[in-house]
């Protein structure tokens, strides 16, 4: 791949989904896009390029190329501190401040870039176990760019990789043996989920989403440039509800990309949340 070639289907990447390849990972971006090359039966990176740019078929090539450069390492009740943060102090909070009448129990969480599906998963197998939800209305929403991770979450048969960190209680309660090898999650769990294929740049489809009280998006910014990741981190802010929760991945923060949240230090992490009002004098950076 010449530095030219490199250069036109690095762009090209950037602006269909925010993911950014520097000069460094040239040889990453060479690699993995060399598959395509010999399926199509192509000499050159550049025909490469043409075609992702005129071809018909570009919308389906663009999508097989993500699920080539994108990483789906997960499993379920990953960064479990995190999650105790959300059990033990953000839900019985949503539950004091939204439970009191009757038609306002509802919650909706969403689980961007949901990758295989543990995640979202995990957080409905959270919310079950919750006694201040019982007769709640929960709904999970779970999206990636990947269509073959998403394949994979829908059918919710996993491994025991995905099991890494699971305590036994919730592998005996919600998922069943499958004969042919494998455990299924159990339908109680799959209802409250709802995956769907979404660009996370692609904000005017992120509003048709609706309103949620809480998103996790957890190790998927740090892919992106810093014009990627405000774009996605105000769209965040768009369709989150007031007073609602942001919750990143260890290593990621809003520092340098955003004031538009305020910083929470609970007991068990600390998280980020949209102010109660949105007269907030926050913005991007």
């Amino acid at each position: 791949m010449s530095e030219e070639e490199f250069r036109l289907l690095r762009d090209l990447v950037y602006s269909h989904c925010g993911l950014w390849f520097d000069d460094q990972n040239s040889y990453l971006l060479e690699k993995r896009l060399s598959r395509r090359l010999a399926v199509h039966q192509l000499k050159t990176f550049r025909e490469y390029y043409q075609l992702l740019r005129f071809n018909r078929k570009r919308d389906q090539e663009l999508e097989e190329i993500m699920d080539l450069l994108t990483t789906n390492e997960t499993y379920f009740f990953r960064e479990e501190y995190q999650l105790k943060a959300f059990t033990d102090e953000i839900v019985p909070e949503i539950c004091a401040a939204r439970g009191i009448k009757e038609f306002n129990r509802h919650i909706r969480v969403w689980s961007a870039g949901c990758s295989t599906g543990e995640e979202p998963y995990t957080i409905a197998m959270l919310l079950l176990e919750m006694d201040c939800l019982r007769g709640w209305s929960i709904e999970i929403v779970g999206t990636d760019i990947s269509q073959r991770v998403l394949q994979h979450a829908r059918r919710g048969v996993y491994g025991p990789s995905a099991f890494r960190s699971t305590d036994d209680y919730y592998k005996n309660k919600y998922f069943t043996l499958q004969d042919e090898g494998g455990y299924r999650i159990k339908d109680e769990v799959r209802k409250l989920v709802t995956i769907s294929h979404l660009n996370l740049l692609d904000s005017t489809r992120m509003k048709m989403l609706g309103s949620f009280d809480l998103i996790f998006c957890r190790n998927v910014i740090i892919y992106f440039d810093q014009p990627a990741k405000k774009k996605v981190v105000e769209s965040f802010y768009q369709v989150l509800r007031d007073s609602g929760y942001l919750l990143l991945g260890h290593s990621e923060s809003l520092m340098n990309i955003t004031t538009l949240f305020n910083l929470r230090h609970f007991k068990n992490d600390m998280v980020y949340q949209r102010p109660a009002t949105s007269s907030t004098t926050g913005g991007l950076l």
